[in-house]
């Protein structure tokens, strides 16, 4: 089969629907980071400690995990459209059981199935424009849904904080049902399929999760997986500690803190949007490379820093904001290159790279909260010990000289995925 076969022809209005598919991968940050303003009045309400409450990010991220490696594969032997109209309905669903939930145990257990249902946004974006894009057309449209997956968190605390000035955390959980209902009827409307029938895997789901299980096996694509999970401990150290670090040890009002992250979270739009513009001059590996050693050396400086002179608020803003310039390098070569490692089974590989992600991430959130939220030293270290473990990763597995993902691989490339192609 030739490589231009396999892939559908992208849509006349690309543009258009790019931003789409970036709105539906916004729902996860949306779902995690309009809340982090609300932790603390959550552990009052609902009587939970800080760790307690941080779970709910955890569940939400397990939920994401278990949506993903089911919906993924699913979708290279079904399509991506209906999947996406059935779980958006089903997010605003889950979303009314949180807001009514009455106890910590009782939203947790509503946050796994909200999660599993808005991981459809996430593994489905990245698959559809798999399935139109390759190389450095590719990465322009994956640094667009990493800059809206930037606008997310900046936009969502504040929203989140004005939110919950006016009335309650509850009340975040019906804007997400809104939001939800409102991408669910833009689907119906304006997004074609990009997996025709022709293309999809043969033999009902079985081959799909095959294929996922070969791509496991390939020891390169193993390597920027890990890269990219490992990366985002350091992401959701952050997500999961900022507020606590900022609101008590900072003493910042939730407005002040919003607005705090939201400076931070612009270099992730930094990072993402120098990928769009320099993939095809500079490569996605000099480019990741790049973000993960700027990762590094940041959280490295951060931890210092922290264990000695102890940080102030404007040296952890720096940081951070180095870290997240370091992570808008590096979400969109991930997804690029991983992509297009996988692209005889773009729904598996998505699955495998958001698998990852929430996986890691999910770990890493409680972490903070139980080693202390009185100081930023717990946040520094786990975020070193993520890029310092994504580093190793991408050094002894992606090995990122060979440059791989940059060219149409070779048959031999992809022959645990191309297998339950019939």
């Amino acid at each position: 089969m030739e490589a231009h076969a396999l892939h559908a022809a992208p849509p006349r209005r690309g543009g258009a629907v790019v931003l789409l598919l970036a709105s539906l991968t916004a729902i996860t940050p949306l779902a995690t980071d309009m809340l982090l303003p609300g932790f603390p009045d959550m552990a009052d309400d609902l009587h939970a400690s800080d760790a307690g409450v941080q779970l709910s990010l955890t569940t939400y991220l397990l939920g994401q995990v278990i949506g993903q490696l089911l919906l993924g594969p699913i979708s290279d032997s079904t399509g991506r459209r209906r999947l996406l109209i059935w779980s958006s309905g089903l997010f605003a669903v889950f979303s009314l059981l949180c807001a009514f939930a009455s106890s910590a145990e009782l939203l947790n257990a509503a946050r796994v199935l909200q999660g599993v249902a808005g991981s459809a946004g996430m593994v489905l974006a990245r698959a559809v424009v798999g399935d139109w894009y390759r190389g450095p057309e590719a990465a322009k449209r994956f640094s667009v849904l990493s800059i809206i997956f930037a606008v997310a968190p900046i936009i969502a605390p504040v929203i989140g904080g004005l939110i919950i000035h006016a009335s309650s955390w509850r009340v975040l959980f019906i804007v997400l049902a809104v939001l939800s209902v409102l991408l669910m009827v833009a689907v119906v409307v304006g997004l074609p399929e990009s997996l025709p029938p022709e293309k999809r895997q043969k033999g009902g789901v079985g081959p799909a999760f095959r294929a996922m299980r070969g791509l496991l096996g390939q020891r390169t694509f193993l390597g920027y997986v890990l890269t990219f999970s490992f990366a985002n401990v350091a992401l959701f150290a952050y997500i999961s500690g900022s507020s606590f670090v900022f609101q008590d040890r900072y003493d910042l009002s939730e407005t002040g803190y919003s607005l705090s992250f939201a400076l931070t979270a612009i270099g992730v739009l930094i990072g993402g949007a120098m990928v769009g513009n320099l993939a095809a001059k500079a490569g996605l590996n000099r480019l990741l490379s790049l973000g993960v050693a700027v990762g590094v050396v940041a959280s490295a400086a951060h931890a210092v820093v922290a264990a000695t002179a102890g940080n102030t608020l404007v040296t952890s803003l720096v940081f951070m904001f180095l870290s997240m310039f370091a992570m808008g390098l590096i979400i969109p070569s991930v997804m690029t290159i991983g992509q297009e490692l996988g692209r005889r089974a773009g729904g598996a590989a998505s699955a495998l790279i958001g698998a990852g992600q929430c996986l890691f991430g999910g770990i890493a959130a409680p972490v903070v909260g139980a080693l202390g939220t009185d100081s930023d030293r717990p946040m520094a270290n786990l975020m070193i010990i993520g890029f310092a473990a994504a580093l190793l990763s991408l050094l002894a597995l992606a090995r990122p000289w060979r440059r791989h993902g940059e060219h149409a691989p070779t048959t031999d490339e992809t022959a645990p995925a191309a297998a339950p192609v019939h």
